[in-house]
C-alpha cells in the first residue's frame, strides 16, 4: 500500500523484494518443518524433554541459516533487479531496498523457526502474539520513515524497508527473552543448543523435501514473474507488473490464515500420530480444510465484487487499476482451492510426508503454471489474464493433488 501510493515502480521493486523475501521463509521451512513434526510427535508422546532438545537444535540451526542467507542475499541483489530489466531508478531502489532487507534475514529466520517449535507443542498464541507486536512495530516505522514524520528522516521507499527489519529485530528479542525465561513451555538452555549431529540431521532429513519444495514453488513463481515482467513494453509492461504484485500481495487475506489453520492441523495430526490416534488426525486435516475453506469462499467474494475499489485503495497509477481488476476477479473464484491445497500440504508435512508435496510442487511449477503462462501469455500476447491462466492451473492442479494424497492415508504411517 505504502510503495503504491510512490509509483507503479515503487510498488514493482517492492514486490520483487517480497519474492526474495518469500524465497527465504521457504528456504527456513528446511529447518522449521522438521522441527515442528518432531517437536509435535514427542510432544504427543509425552516425552517433554525431547521435544524441548529439538526445538534448541532447531534455533540454532535457524540463527546459521539466516548468517548465510542474509550474506548471499546481500550478493545477489543487483542480480535479481537486472533479472527483471531494471534500469535507473527502479534499480537503485530494487538492489537498496533487498541489500537492508537482507540484514533482518537472520532475526526472521529465528522467529520462524521458535514459532514452528512452539506450535509444534500446541502453544499457537506465543507466534501469534510476537507476530502482532511485529506488524505494528512494522506498520509505525514504515509509516513515520517514509513520509518522514517528525524529528525522523523522509526515507521513501528506504523508509518501508527500514520499519521491516526493526519489526523483525524487536519479533526475535521478543521470542528469545520469552525462550530464555522458559515459562511457555519451552527453554533455550545453552547445554542443548551446540549441535547434536545426529539430532540436527533429523531434522533437515524430514525439512530438507519441504524446502525443497519450497524452492521448487518459489522458482516456478520466479519464472512466472519474469514472464510477467516481459508481457509488454513499458509503461504497460510495468502496470502488468505492478498489478499482479497487488494481487498476490492482497490475497495474502486468504493465503496467511490458511497458513494458520495448516499450522494448526500440522500440529494436531503430528501430536495425534505420536499418541496413536490415527483417526483424529485424519479428522483434523478435513476439519482444517472445511473451516478455512469457508473462509477463502467468503474472502473470493469479497474480491470479486470489490476488486476496482482494491485497486484503487493499492495503487495511484490508472492503468494498474485498469490492467488489474478483471484478471483480480477470476482469481477471486479459486480462493477456495487455494485454501485447500494450503491446509492439506501442511497436514502431510505435519505428519513428516514431506515427498509427496515436492512432486505435486515440481509438477505444478514447470508443467503447469509456467508453460501455460509463457504460451498464454507471451505467445498469444493474452496480456496479464493470459499469463495468469498458468496461475490458475497450478493452484487447481495443487488441491487436487493435495486432496487425492489425503485421502488416500498413506501418510499415516510415516516414519520420522
Amino acid at each position: 500500500f505504502l510503495a503504491g501510493q510512490i509509483s507503479a515502480t515503487a510498488t514493482s521493486a517492492v514486490g520483487v523484494a517480497a519474492y526474495v523475501t518469500w524465497l527465504v521463509s521457504m528456504l527456513v521451512m528446511l529447518i522449521g518443518i522438521g522441527a515442528s513434526a518432531l517437536v509435535s510427535r514427542a510432544q504427543g508422546s509425552g516425552n517433554h524433554a525431547e521435544a524441548n532438545h529439538f526445538a534448541n537444535q532447531a534455533i540454532t540451526l535457524a540463527a546459521m541459516f539466516g548468517c548465510v542467507i542474509a550474506v548471499l542475499n546481500y550478493l545477489a541483489a543487483p542480480w535479481f533487479a537486472s533479472a527483471f530489466n531494471m534500469t535507473g531508478d527502479a534499480y537503485r531502489i530494487t538492489v537498496t531496498y533487498l541489500r537492508i532487507e537482507s540484514l533482518g534475514h537472520v532475526f526472521v529466520s529465528i522467529t520462524i523457526v521458535a514459532s514452528a517449535a512452539f506450535r509444534g507443542i500446541g502453544r499457537m498464541k506465543i507466534p501469534m502474539l510476537v507476530f502482532a507486536v511485529m506488524n505494528v512495530v512494522n506498520a509505525f516505522f514504515s509509516v513515520v520513515l517514509m513520509y518522514g514524520l517528525g524529528p525522523a528522516p523522509k526515507l521513501g521507499v528506504n523508509g518501508i524497508v527500514t520499519g521491516t527489519v526493526i519489526a523483525q529485530f524487536v519479533g526475535t528479542c521478543l521470542i528469545v527473552t520469552i525462550l530464555i525465561r522458559g515459562r511457555s513451555g519451552l527453554q533455550l538452555r545453552l547445554s542443548e543448543m551446540f549441535l547434536n549431529l545426529q539430532r540436527a540431521a533429523r531434522i533437515i532429513r524430514i525439512g530438507l523435501p519441504a524446502a525443497a519444495d519450497g524452492a521448487v514453488m518459489w522458482t516456478g513463481q520466479f519464472i512466472f514473474l519474469l514472464i510477467i515482467a516481459r508481457l509488454a513494453p513499458n509503461p504497460l509492461g510495468e502496470a502488468y507488473l505492478a498489478a499482479h504484485i497487488i494481487a498476490v500481495r492482497f490475497e495474502a487475506f486468504t493465503y496467511l490464515p490458511a497458513v494458520a489453520w495448516g499450522a494448526a492441523v500440522a500440529t494436531m495430526i503430528g501430536q495425534s500420530l505420536g499418541a496413536g490416534d490415527i483417526r483424529r488426525a485424519i479428522r483434523a486435516g478435513n476439519e482444517g480444510v472445511l473451516q478455512c475453506g469457508t473462509l477463502a469462499a467468503l474472502l473470493g467474494l469479497f474480491y470479486f465484487f470489490a476488486a476496482p475499489q482494491i485497486y484503487r485503495l493499492m495503487s495511484t497509477d490508472p492503468l494498474v487499476q485498469q490492467v488489474g481488476t478483471r484478471p483480480f476477479r477470476f482469481l477471486a473464484l479459486l480462493q477456495p482451492l487455494l485454501a485447500t491445497s494450503i491446509v492439506y500440504i501442511a497436514g502431510l508435512r505435519g505428519a513428516g510426508d514431506t515427498r509427496y508435496p515436492l512432486l505435486i510442487s515440481l509438477m505444478g511449477a514447470f508443467c503447469v503454471r509456467v508453460p501455460l503462462g509463457y504460451f498464454f501469455g507471451i505467445v498469444l500476447n493474452g496480456g496479464l489474464i493470459g499469463a495468469w491462466v498458468g496461475m490458475f492451473g497450478d493452484m487447481i492442479w495443487r488441491a487436487v493433488g493435495a486432496v487425492i494424497r489425503y485421502h488416500r492415508g498413506r501418510w499415516v504411517h510415516t516414519k520420522v
